[in-house]
């Protein structure tokens, strides 16, 4: 039986039926038993042989009407829906049972795993943050959000104080339907190791520890975790120390203890999880003897810890390590003399996402996501306040580390030698007994030879016990190179920052291991609503390839120049110059984004505006940037995509996209977050206008740049953005007064592009970038209909009116000829 009426899982359970059986019927089952188990054998067998699954004991207890079950010992359970195909395409959930209240539940919890939630629901900001701690964010548009359970989203909400049976209580209050026997053996099964091995950084030094000497035995066990055990000099294979009471794990989130309040009404309603209320007794008891138990211990290799984590995460030997640094209890290492200054006032997901990290009393690792300009920085530093240790913190680029250090001492009362900066220009070693230390990714990843003096401050950095790591753009610590630092550095609690949690070649899940669980992520449109960001257009602008250009496009010889041909399109120029002028003369900040250094160039320096790429020198670019914030005749900046992480320019209100790093979705959402930086009013506009910044993409018709677009624009539309496309801008707008508008011209242009050499015609690359060549997926053929054949799968399009007739008058605003009046709406409307 399911308790959700829907459709059956693919684990069966024998029943004990308190009437008699017919011995016929008795071998039946007992024939059918052993077929399942036959089979269940034959795909572990599979999945073991790949690395997928390991040894793990599974408890199956009563079910929700008190029938006993059948209890037997087995390896790892996966539930069904774990291995059905969760692409695109039509699921049906019409036999699911709703409760007889369900008008007044938020969610509806599938067999699946997958849980949709209604955001016009009543207890929406409850069910929300209670949601976003269990499961993993798929789609958020603006009436249904949709999220997944994982492993790993389970991992995280233990890792936060949540335990197992609140999360299966609190989802089935919330829930519409009945949560299914699936459902809550995947909970439970990817709970129940939870932090019963932890990673300790004592005196330098890594050392896996555990209550359970057991554990450790069968961890030693693996070949990986051999290979990383240090054998202690008294020749015994464990240390044994006193194991000290911990405080109480944190309780449920406030959002969960909201929402049983809200559920009571609900309470006598049959189908309440009645194993879980048997079971509390024996887990109470459980931990009670936990609590004076001794501590068993061994220690690791540095250099291995790495491979350590990733070998104990679920799909591994299932025993996720628990880092948490008890700073308050921590004598060894000197206290940093800060405070928050009394002008700061953190916003509530602010707040939210530190009690995430802080809900027990300790420093928990882990990553916590808000959109570009929602303030990660001071959520960064409020954490390092609250730690009160020395604290590392890097960054992407030395730009960044001019601005996390402006912000330290903005929002903080940390002195100059307080704070410090280790750049290729700037080699700083704070002189205070505890400080802050702000650097790049690659300063601490560089293994060549170095200075004397880098080589002194390196040494500074290596030889610390570090209390927090704080690694701002969290999701360039996969690449290759950068994920060397978490090696180098000794730190008691590492914290990302991040806005997009996402990369285009797989290695986004390392950051498990690497750093920690997702702690916290807020929500994109909840934060525009609420006037936190700034409230963005979007819109796709299709320009036409002139023929000549589209001609040599086509040719097979001019392959390697493909990308640069789209690029330098006449019409694309056109478009980005009237767009330009057109916002300049509103009075807005425009920044023009090119990954195509050629282009870059070609287009800055024919419409005159200053640009910043890979090889412009550190003072260029800070002389560059402070023109375009303070100076009213310096409004367009051009940049490639060394603008794409950790640039904090708050004035920019419009960015302009001529080129891209192909179909990667982080970069089209990073370079939005260029512009989300909330915006004051401006005088001479009217008060009501719906958006206050402006982005532009800029598509060159019946290319590949096109496919690209449609894949970049993905992950916006699932944070709920819709783009507008334009398909006639220069027939509104006239091309007379532009650059290129003749045929003379355009062939000039066209001689430029094909002499140029096939480096120039490249991107400009780095290490941190998505390796999307390198994980390209093999052909697959898949069932489908003829909707699809579209090929508008995942996009949102919306309607507009034509604006006309609307009779709105501005005020002594930037004059808009009647030329524009058209183009205005088409954009504004």
């Amino acid at each position: 039986m399911e308790g959700s009426g829907g459709k059956k899982s693919g684990f069966k359970v024998t029943l004990n039926s308190k009437s008699g059986e017919s011995k016929e019927a008795k071998k039946s089952k007992k024939g059918k038993k052993d077929k399942d188990k036959k089979e269940r054998r034959a795909a572990k067998k599979l999945a073991a042989s790949e690395g997928k699954l390991s040894s793990q004991s599974v408890d199956r207890r009563t079910d929700g009407g008190g029938s006993s079950i059948l209890e037997e010992q087995e390896e790892e359970y996966a539930p069904s829906f774990m291995h059905e195909n969760l692409g695109m395409g039509p699921r049906d959930y019409s036999s699911l049972n709703l409760k007889q209240d369900h008008q007044n539940r938020p969610l509806w919890v599938c067999p699946d795993g997958r849980i949709l939630l209604e955001t016009f629901s009543p207890v929406y900001k409850q069910a929300y943050d209670f949601l976003i701690a269990i499961a993993e964010p798929q789609s958020r548009p603006e009436f249904l959000h949709e999220y997944s359970l994982s492993e790993h989203s389970l991992y995280a909400a233990v890792s936060v104080g949540l335990e197992t049976e609140t999360i299966i209580s609190v989802l089935d209050r919330l829930s519409k339907v009945q949560l299914s026997r699936d459902i809550k053996s995947f909970i439970r099964n990817s709970t129940q190791n939870y932090g019963k091995v932890k990673l300790v950084l004592q005196h330098n030094r890594f050392y896996v520890e555990s209550r359970c000497k057991k554990i450790l035995d069968r961890l030693l066990q693996d070949s990986i975790v051999r290979e990383a055990h240090m054998k202690s000099q008294s020749g015994g294979s464990f240390v044994v120390s006193k194991g000290l009471r911990e405080k109480a794990a944190a309780d449920i989130a406030e959002a969960a203890v909201e929402v049983e309040q809200e559920g009571e009404e609900g309470d006598n309603e049959k189908g309440g999880d009645e194993e879980a209320e048997q079971d509390k007794p024996q887990i109470m008891e459980a931990e009670k003897e936990l609590m004076d138990s001794d501590v068993y211990s061994f220690e690791v290799d540095a250099a291995q810890v790495e491979h350590l984590k990733q070998r104990c995460l679920p799909g591994g030997l299932n025993y996720p390590m628990l880092e948490e640094y008890d700073f308050r209890n921590d004598s060894i290492n000197p206290d940093l003399n800060v405070e928050l200054k009394p002008v700061v006032q953190l916003r509530p997901y602010q707040e939210k996402s530190l009690n995430k990290m802080f809900g027990n009393g300790r420093a928990r690792s882990g990553i916590i996501v808000l959109p570009c300009g929602a303030g990660k920085s001071l959520t960064g530093i409020s954490a390092a306040v609250r730690v009160r240790k020395s604290c590392l913190c890097l960054c992407t680029s030395s730009v960044s580390v001019d601005q996390w250090r402006h912000q330290f001492k903005m929002w903080t009362t940390l002195q100059d030698n307080q704070v410090s900066r280790f750049t290729s220009d700037q080699k700083e070693f704070f002189t205070a007994v505890s400080g802050v230390t702000v650097t790049t990714y690659t300063m601490i990843a560089f293994s060549g030879k170095r200075s004397e003096q880098s080589e002194r401050v390196m040494s500074e950095i290596k030889n610390r016990e570090w209390g927090l790591l704080l690694l701002d753009e969290v999701h360039v610590v996969p690449a290759q190179m950068f994920r060397k630092v978490i090696g180098v550095i000794k730190a008691h609690c590492k914290l990302g920052l991040t806005a997009t949690l996402l990369r285009e070649d797989e290695r986004i899940g390392d950051l498990n291991f690497l750093i920690g669980p997702k702690l916290y992520e807020a929500n994109w449109l909840d934060l525009t609503r609420e006037g936190h960001i700034a409230n963005v257009q979007c819109a796709e602008i299709w320009c036409p390839m002139t023929k000549e250009f589209f001609r040599e496009y086509l040719k097979e010889e001019n392959s390697p120049k493909k990308q640069l041909l789209y690029v330098m399109n006449p019409t694309k120029f056109m478009a980005c110059q009237f767009l330009i002028s057109y916002h300049e003369n509103r009075g807005d900040k425009v920044i023009v984004f090119s990954d195509n250094i050629f282009a870059l160039r070609a287009y800055a320096m024919k419409l005159k505006k200053p640009f910043i790429y890979g090889p412009t020198s550190h003072a260029e670019r800070t002389r560059i940037l402070y023109a375009f914030k303070h100076d009213p005749n310096v409004n367009t900046v051009f940049l490639s995509k060394v603008g794409d992480n950790s640039l904090d320019i708050p004035e920019a209100n419009v960015l302009i996209q001529i080129s891209s790093h192909a179909g990667s979705r982080r970069q089209e959402a990073q370079r939005l977050g260029r512009i989300l930086r909330a915006k004051k009013a401006r005088a001479g506009f009217l008060k009501g206008e719906n958006f206050n910044a402006f982005f532009y993409t800029l598509v060159s018709q019946d290319t590949q740049e096109m496919y690209y677009s449609a894949k970049r624009q993905q992950f916006l539309i699932d944070q709920g953005y819709s783009f507008k496309v334009i398909t006639n801008l220069l027939d509104l707008s006239g091309s007379a007064d532009l650059h290129y508008a003749t045929t003379e011209d355009q062939m000039n242009l066209l001689a430029q592009v094909l002499s140029a050499g096939v480096d120039e015609a490249g991107e400009e690359v780095f290490e941190d970038a998505d390796d999307i060549s390198k994980s390209k997926a093999a052909a697959r053929r898949a069932a489908g209909d003829m909707s699809a054949l579209s090929g508008a799968q995942g996009r949102m399009y919306m309607e507009y009116s034509s604006g006309k007739g609307r009779g709105q008058k501005r005020g002594p605003a930037p004059k808009i000829s009647a030329k524009n009046k058209k183009l205005r709406n088409m954009i504004f409307s």
